[in-house]
């Protein structure tokens, strides 16, 4: 198992099919086996769930979003309960994000400089100024068990000397955020971007993966670009990623995504699709999307997916679809809570599926047969390209 640059973290690859690797990662306050989805829980909380309930899905890092938390209730006040963890009762890992999506996703609402970024708080409109600096102090304060440095997002359409100049802000952006002090047993991953373009995609992957830090991460997908051009791009970059550090794909995705990120070598993930979708009635399922404000489903004593472990689709203690379909027309908070679960739970499956398989060595036509069956069984039509993105 390989140290990583801040004491206590480690991280092992225990198999490998293809570009696909089955690995554990180790921070100062638990085990993550990758690959594995982290639920996000952007104000402190995944929306509907328990601690105790997320961790049942297998979770054993979630996301929190250092943005959201700076402005409300603010780093000041959870550092004095604790931080992050303490103060929302989650007794494993924690990654913060560093406030740089949300320079893509307020770009009405933000001024962009050398230096940093100056919002006007979405909130009650007041100025807030965004640095390397401030970012990692907010972390800092917020405790996580990973900070992610500084980055500028570019859009998925940006033309060249757009994402050049991103690039250039988010190296120096990492270097100055990695010079910055870290709480006790803080590690911090640097972001990759580049657009939509390869070349740009490899030389800046090249240029912060140098740089010492506890793991990689990419950027700036899912942000508009077509699916097929990120999955294009994630074949060719994801392999050159440091093979001795974690991997992180930001922001992505549907369960698709997934099987097609982690066949390139993709070691984590976290997106709010699952946890959005059930809020919007859509249960995930092995079978494909399941909407559950469907008519003819009033009657219907299934649950949501019969292959499913989750207590939601247990056949003697779970709901109906019926039943589901009331709490969700009915706009019953129950009712976004059960299928949260659900979906959730469907997520660790996946990337619990995944990791047998990639120990079996037939990852690649076990995910194949996976996504034709969800795609043959799917009731909702094309995926919106909206819902994949975090929360502004």
């Amino acid at each position: 198992m390989s140290a990583l640059p801040t004491p206590g973290f480690a991280f092992e690859v225990k198999a490998t099919d293809g570009n696909a690797r089955r690995a554990t990662f180790r921070t100062t306050t638990a085990v993550i086996e990758t690959p594995t989805f982290m639920p996000v829980g952007t104000a402190a909380t995944v929306k509907g769930l328990t601690p105790q309930e997320i961790e049942a899905t297998g979770a054993r890092m979630i996301l929190a979003n250092t943005y959201h938390l700076w402005l409300r209730p603010s780093a000041e006040l959870i550092e004095r309960r604790g931080g992050v963890k303490r103060f929302m009762r989650w007794p494993h890992s924690l990654l913060t994000d560093s406030g740089g999506f949300q320079v893509f996703s307020l770009a009405k609402l933000r001024d962009l400089d050398e230096d940093g970024v100056t919002f006007r708080s979405h909130l009650d409109g007041a100025k807030r100024r965004m640095t390397p600096e401030e970012s990692m102090r907010v972390q800092r304060l917020l405790g996580s068990d990973v900070a992610m440095v500084l980055d500028v997002c570019p859009p998925g359409g940006a033309d060249r000397a757009t994402t050049e100049h991103a690039m250039k802000l988010t190296t120096a952006w990492a270097k100055r955020s990695l010079a910055a002090p870290a709480a006790e047993g803080q590690g911090r991953f640097v972001i990759a971007q580049g657009a939509t373009y390869t070349d740009l995609r490899e030389a800046h992957l090249d240029e912060v993966a140098a740089l010492d830090a506890d793991g990689v991460a990419l950027g700036g997908f899912s942000v508009g670009e077509p699916i097929e051009t990120m999955y294009e791009l994630l074949d060719r970059i994801a392999p050159r990623m440091p093979q001795d550090r974690p991997r992180y794909l930001m922001g992505v995705g549907t369960p698709f995504d997934l099987l097609e990120a982690i066949g390139s070598g993709i070691d984590l993930f976290d997106c709010v699709l699952p946890t959005r979708n059930a809020r919007n009635g859509q249960a995930l399922t092995w079978h494909g999307r399941v909407n559950l404000r469907q008519a003819r489903l009033a009657e219907d004593d299934r649950t949501i997916d019969d292959e499913c472990g989750c207590p939601i689709c247990d056949p003697d203690t779970g709901y109906s679809r019926a039943y589901l379909r009331h709490l969700v027309k009915a706009n019953e908070l129950l009712g976004h809570r059960l299928i949260t679960e659900h979906n959730l739970r469907f997520y660790g499956e996946l990337v619990a599926a995944a990791r047998a398989h990639i120990e079996a060595g037939d990852y690649a036509s076990w995910a194949t047969a996976a996504a034709a069956k969800m795609r043959e069984g799917d009731e909702v039509g094309p995926v919106d390209p909206k819902s994949m993105r975090r929360p502004h």
